[in-house]
């Protein structure tokens, strides 16, 4: 029985899952979150290591029996780069186009940082530009990034350097390896004394700094878009700066739906307006107000779709107008006077005449009533996933 399934839960996968099922779900799921396409950097990293654990039999053995706590036990916690892995499995890195993350061979790069812009559709049709403060890591003016003055940083003795410490453990016959952060160094491989520390940084060869990016919705940009400000994340020494990306969330609005470039409306007319014409209001997402016609003896029925061309979302880049549906639902009057009901019979198509009956049928007249709230209940349609009532025969 396995011990735990985040693994499996970070891939969407069941505990059971074939080594097939488990590489087309990380593919389809790394594509999605992977930092090139706006993707959040820290999921992808736990997707890529979860991945990474499945797909090793002896490591999944482990996880299966005894969890997170067992990788680290048998010291199977380290893996490879997130970006290597995803390199192997789509052949190299730039899969995007975008440079993203370092790939086998290629320059190291501090983590993109991802911020999400929330933005009205008023905003996505006009176009906005919006400034965003964020703070980073720059690398220290003071000793050019070097933690202290020259000759002051030394290699970590307790790690030689390498930021991390690997012990064994012998248990029965066999024996683990554990590898563990330097808690002398922080896992940096390097160590300043105190004396020869920069007072500006501490020697930590990077300050806090607060940047100021302006951001420019274009119109017609969709939900899920992102905008890249190249190497404008994080700085470290002999490290290439990450990105900023800005995700473009669009809010749901209270009168129009979006459809692409297109936009919809639902619109609620008279039954005057529907029968004998006249006009309504629609105000856009800009500044403006459309009065729509509709023509005398141009019959509006319920639920009827009409079509505005040219009134919708301009398109991303070239700003081609798409359409504007108009979705009309049609309020009937609570009364109508009596007095006026021949008029009504001028102006309408005559009444459907009664169907006919063989002379032998009694006919009962009946008055209609409103249905209350439990008899509405009962004439609904049933779902189809609500259980139909069971029959059992009676033995006779």
């Amino acid at each position: 029985m396995v011990k735990e399934t985040k693994y499996y839960d970070l891939l969407e996968v069941s505990p059971d899952a074939s080594e097939s099922e488990l590489k087309k779900a990380y593919r389809k799921k790394a594509l999605r979150l992977h930092p090139d396409k706006g993707g959040d950097p820290e999921l992808f990293k736990e997707v890529t290591h979860a991945y990474e654990v499945l797909s090793d039999p002896q490591k999944r053995s482990v996880y299966d029996a005894r969890g997170e706590a067992g990788l680290s036990e048998s010291g199977g916690m380290g893996g490879m780069d997130p970006q290597d892995l995803f390199s192997q499995l789509f052949g190299g890195g730039g899969f995007f186009g975008g440079g993203g993350g370092p790939s086998r061979g290629g320059p190291r790069k501090t983590k993109d940082l991802v911020h999400r812009v929330h933005v009205t559709l008023e905003d996505l049709y006009k176009g906005k530009t919006s400034k965003l403060a964020l703070t980073r890591n720059v690398i220290c003016s003071k000793c050019a990034g070097k933690g202290g003055k020259d000759g002051a940083v030394q290699s970590c003795t307790s790690c030689s350097g390498q930021g991390v410490k690997i012990t064994l453990r012998q248990m029965g016959p066999m024996i683990q390896q554990i590898q563990q952060q330097c808690d002398t160094c922080n896992g940096t491989g390097e160590m300043i004394n105190a004396k020869d520390r920069c007072k500006t940084c501490n020697g930590k060869k990077v300050i806090s700094e607060k940047k100021m990016l302006e951001v420019h919705i274009d119109k017609g940009m969709k939900g899920g878009q992102t905008i890249t400000f190249r190497g404008e994340s994080d700085q470290a020494p002999g490290v290439t700066p990450g990105d900023v990306v800005i995700v473009v969330e669009e809010k749901p609005h209270e009168r129009f739906r979006r459809q692409g470039d297109d936009l919809v409306i639902d619109q609620e007319i008279d039954l005057l307006t529907a029968l004998g014409g006249g006009q309504l209001a629609i105000k856009h997402l800009d500044d403006r107000v459309l009065i729509v016609k509709i023509n005398p003896g141009e019959v509006i029925k319920h639920d009827d779709l009409k079509v505005v061309p040219g009134q919708g979302m301009p398109s991303y880049r070239h700003h081609e107008p798409g359409d504007l549906f108009v979705h009309f639902t049609v309020k009937f009057p609570e009364h109508i006077d009596a007095a006026a009901i021949p008029e009504l019979e001028r102006a309408l198509p005559p009444r459907r005449p009664l169907d006919k009956f063989p002379k032998s049928y009694v006919v009962d007249e009946v008055e209609l009533e409103e249905a209350d709230t439990r008899q509405r209940q009962r004439a609904e349609p049933m779902d189809e996933d609500e259980e139909q009532p069971r029959v059992q025969c009676a033995n006779q």
